[in-house]
């Protein structure tokens, strides 16, 4: 079976860097299991498939909501689509980790420093929050938008 055409890519373009995904298969296997260059190609080229499989149906549920951007709401309906619901809650879950620990970077980095200071507790909180919500509008409830916190040099 070859490989998914890409429209405007070369075969060598549509890949995976090799380093990476040599490293990510040995990390998964316990250490006195070897893999033939072989096998590691192979796997590599069915990432490359799953990836493309995925993103595929992913643009076609974009469009069939007549969206211009693909969102992750749009991955995890495309894993559905596809067969992978079982998999749905841990892509989630890893989903949010990511962005918790790229927020973290981001805080640690300075690269939020905007004036409005924020604790990296309050960040998470917030993201926490924001998370809940989109969970709710992604299952059909309904969550009512947060409230200002009253101003406390106001009070006296």
């Amino acid at each position: 079976m070859e490989p998914m055409d890409i429209v405007g890519k070369s075969k060598e373009d549509a890949s995976l860097p090799k380093a990476t995904m040599t490293k990510i298969i040995k990390e998964m296997l316990p250490p006195d299991v070897r893999v033939a260059r072989d096998a590691q190609d192979l796997l590599i080229e069915c990432c490359v498939e799953f990836i493309n499989l995925i993103s595929s149906e992913s643009n076609e549920v974009c469009n069939r909501e007549d969206k211009r951007t693909i969102a992750p709401e749009h991955v995890l309906k495309a894993l559905e689509v596809l067969g992978f619901g079982k998999y749905i809650e841990e892509v989630y879950a890893a989903y949010e980790q990511h962005k918790i620990e790229t927020l973290q970077d981001s805080l640690k980095d300075g690269k939020w420093s905007n004036g409005a200071e924020m604790t990296e507790e309050e960040a998470v909180a917030e993201q926490q929050r924001m998370f809940a919500e989109a969970r709710a509008r992604m299952n059909g409830g309904a969550v009512a938008p947060k409230q200002p916190d009253p101003d406390p040099s106001l009070e006296s």
